[in-house]
């Protein structure tokens, strides 16, 4: 089984790559993988296995 969990992305007017960095490698070290990036409304979705 898959969870989810989406994560609404607020740019700011300094270091947004660095900033959206840090936080993919965030989810990344607890197991979740980006499934979807929303270019309209900065929003993105991350998946991983419920059971690990």
């Amino acid at each position: 089984m898959k969870e989810y969990k989406v994560v609404s992305w607020k740019m700011g007017l300094t270091k947004n790559d660095q900033k959206l960095e840090d936080t993919l490698n965030q989810y990344a070290r607890e197991g979740w993988v980006v499934k979807h990036v929303a270019e309209q409304s900065a929003r993105i979705v991350f998946e991983r296995d419920k059971n690990r």
